[in-house]
């Protein structure tokens, strides 16, 4: 089942021909990256010709107890990733529509899903039998380190590190006279590979208690726009994941790692709201639910507003006489 939040794409595959082994989602997620079985139905639903270099999408799996509606292993062209925000919206989306779980006659039903970093709740409101928005509760995030410095071939660059689930570096376009556009969109994704592997192995990059969490796992490049009618903090963003890929929406986790990133410095006040948008034109908005202490660190409990839309349903082939499978990738 495929659906699209904010233009980014999201496979939902609710059943395997495979077991996927694990006494939680993070110990399946550790499976699957190490099963040339689910690689390989990874690669054939990821890779051309049935998906493309910037495809993500996710496999239902159990959760990790019985706090939850479901797990799901999220993963993209390179492999499985440890968050996804706009796919925990469609998720919601998704849930309900397809029957899995009950609307809620108050019109809100919250979806509880089991993810690599944690537990994660897909809010989803309804009007009558109709989904008309989903609110991504992610887990506390934080900054890890601030104004790290980082020599690219556009010269130094100053990032900040933040935790959103998944961990990010984020940089100022402005600051290397780039725009978030779709004009820019190859030197953007360019400069972010750059500052991903410039880092992911270093200090700044560790999670403080689960390895697994560890490393880069994207580069936001973010611009500043005039205030929102209303007041409202407004950004454009693209974030540059895994090797290359770039998110068409705003990115869920990774605007989470923005409202913590923007708490730490000040520049997002207590109750205010972050308008965040793509390098499409779509939208999400932001706010904190809460400030909280998470590994040691001021955190906050972030909150990302959105929508999913289903595109398809798919009923995928392979030919055993056809070569090319899994698929290819020619970026």
């Amino acid at each position: 089942m495929d659906y699209h939040t904010g233009g980014e794409p999201f496979r939902i595959v609710s059943s395997l021909p495979v077991s996927i082994e694990g006494v939680g989602v993070p110990e399946k997620r550790v499976y699957a990256m190490q099963s040339p079985e689910l690689e390989r139905i990874r690669q054939i639903l990821c890779f051309e010709p049935r998906g493309h270099a910037d495809m993500y999408g996710g496999f239902i799996v159990e959760p990790n107890d019985a706090g939850a509606h479901f797990g799901v292993l999220f993963w993209h062209r390179d492999g499985f990733s440890t968050a996804c925000g706009h796919g925990t919206i469609a998720l919601g989306v998704w849930a309900i529509e397809s029957g899995l779980i009950a609307i809620d006659p108050s019109g809100i039903t919250d979806v509880v899903i089991d993810v690599p970093s944690g537990r994660v709740t897909a809010r989803v409101h309804t009007d009558d039998d109709s989904v008309t928005g989903v609110d991504f509760i992610n887990v506390a995030s934080y900054v890890l380190a601030e104004r790290v410095p980082v020599a690219t071939s556009l010269g130094e660059v100053v990032v900040d590190v933040t935790f959103g689930g998944a961990i990010y570096a984020q940089l100022d376009a402005a600051s290397v006279g780039l725009t978030v556009t779709p004009e820019d969109a190859a030197a953007v994704i360019a400069i972010g590979r750059e500052i991903k592997w410039a880092l992911n192995d270093s200090e700044c990059a560790v999670h403080p208690s689960d390895e697994r969490l560890s490393g880069i796992y994207g580069t936001i490049v973010y611009e500043t726009l005039p205030p929102h009618p209303g007041g409202a903090v407004h950004q454009r963003n693209a974030t540059i994941f895994a090797d290359g890929e770039l998110d068409r929406s705003p990115c869920g986790s990774g605007t989470c790692a923005r409202l913590a990133t923007l708490t730490a410095n000040g520049t997002l006040a207590d109750g205010a709201t972050l308008v965040h948008d793509s390098i499409v034109g779509s939208q999400f908005t932001a706010r904190v639910l809460e400030r909280v202490e998470a590994e040691g660190y001021d955190a906050v409990m972030p909150q990302v507003s959105g929508m999913a839309f289903k595109t398809g349903e798919h009923v995928f082939t392979v030919d055993a006489r056809d070569t090319l499978t899994p698929g290819f990738v020619l970026r």
